[in-house]
C-alpha cells in the first residue's frame, strides 16, 4: 500500500542501459520493461528504473529518488513552504504525476501521484 512520503521508487543513471540490464539480469536475475530506448524499469523489492543520460542541473549522473503523494498540489504547496526550490514543476508521465524538487542538501527528489480524473 502506497502511503504519503514514502519512498517509493528509485531511479538511477544507467549508462549503457543494454550493458546495465545484462549485468543485473546476470548477477541477480533482475528483469525489465523497456519504457523506449532510455529507460528501463525494474519492480526488485523496490520500484525504479535506470535511464539513459544527466539528470538535474548538474549534469552529472545521480539517482533520484521518488516519494508518492495522495494530493501532488498540496505536497508541492508544503515542501515550497518549507523552502525546497522547485526544479522541475508538475508534469505527467506514463502512470501518474509527478514534479522535482532540490532540497536544503542539495539533493534532487521526486514526488509522484497516481494520474487524476479529468472533470
Amino acid at each position: 500500500m502506497r502511503q504519503d512520503g514514502k519512498l517509493d521508487y528509485l531511479e538511477a543513471p544507467g549508462g549503457d542501459l543494454t550493458a546495465t540490464k545484462a549485468f543485473y539480469a546476470a548477477a541477480f536475475g533482475w528483469r525489465f520493461v523497456d519504457y523506449g530506448p532510455d529507460y528501463a524499469a525494474f519492480d526488485e523489492g523496490l520500484e525504479g528504473g535506470f535511464y539513459a543520460g544527466a539528470r538535474g542541473g548538474s549534469g552529472q549522473p545521480a539517482p533520484l529518488p521518488v516519494l508518492f503523494s495522495t494530493d501532488l498540489e498540496a505536497t508541492l504547496a508544503k515542501i515550497e513552504a518549507a523552502g525546497a526550490e522547485i526544479v522541475r514543476p508538475i508534469f505527467a508521465f506514463p502512470g501518474g504525476r509527478r514534479f522535482h524538487f532540490r532540497d536544503p542538501a542539495g539533493n534532487e527528489l521526486a514526488v509522484w501521484g497516481e494520474a487524476t480524473e479529468p472533470s
